[in-house]
């Protein structure tokens, strides 16, 4: 039986647009997206086919770093609401020992945010509880949506379907 500790793991650094309107919170990168140092790196994980359909550009087949600059164009940041912990596997559901990134300090600095966007249920109960103060203060609302994970098995439709609604934070 291997009684070796589970290692700590670190996420990314944020990618936030001088005009950020839409922060997009996952909860911590999976193992293949730390080991690539690239957000949503797995090639099964939807979450760049989905920017594809709210942004109306063709992000999925870019090179990262294009992807980034691309999505900073539309006004949308990235980060997790966990900075570091333990975990076994990439699932969510492994998390032990999570420290929180500094969300409300990174929300009180950006004076063109419309609304925070959670990629799943723990980037949604994690960012609720952290941002409460400012949600109650500004209003700013706070949305809910369905993992991109391969690991959630809802159909891409029914996924697209309900990340549609980002589009609305978009417009100028």
């Amino acid at each position: 039986m291997n009684t070796a500790p589970v290692p700590f793991v670190t996420g990314l650094p944020p990618v936030i647009p001088q005009t950020c309107r839409l922060l997009v919170l996952g909860s911590l990168p999976g193992n293949r997206s730390l080991a690539a140092r690239q957000y949503y790196a797995h090639p099964q994980n939807h979450f760049w086919r989905l920017m594809d359909r709210v942004t109306g550009d063709s992000l999925a087949g870019l090179p990262y770093d294009e992807r980034l600059v691309r999505l900073g164009r539309h006004h949308i940041g990235l980060w997790d609401v966990i900075a570091t912990a333990r975990r076994a596997s990439s699932l969510d559901g492994d998390i032990k020992q999570a420290v929180s990134n500094p969300l409300a300090g990174l929300v009180a600095t950006l004076p063109d945010l419309r609304a925070v966007a959670c990629n799943g249920a723990l980037a949604t109960k994690l960012a609720t509880r952290q941002l409460a103060d400012q949600l109650a203060d500004t209003g700013l609302p706070v949305i809910a949506l369905p993992s991109t994970s391969p690991a959630y098995t809802l159909a891409f439709a029914a996924k697209a379907e309900r990340w549609q609604v980002l589009r609305d934070y978009l417009e100028p």
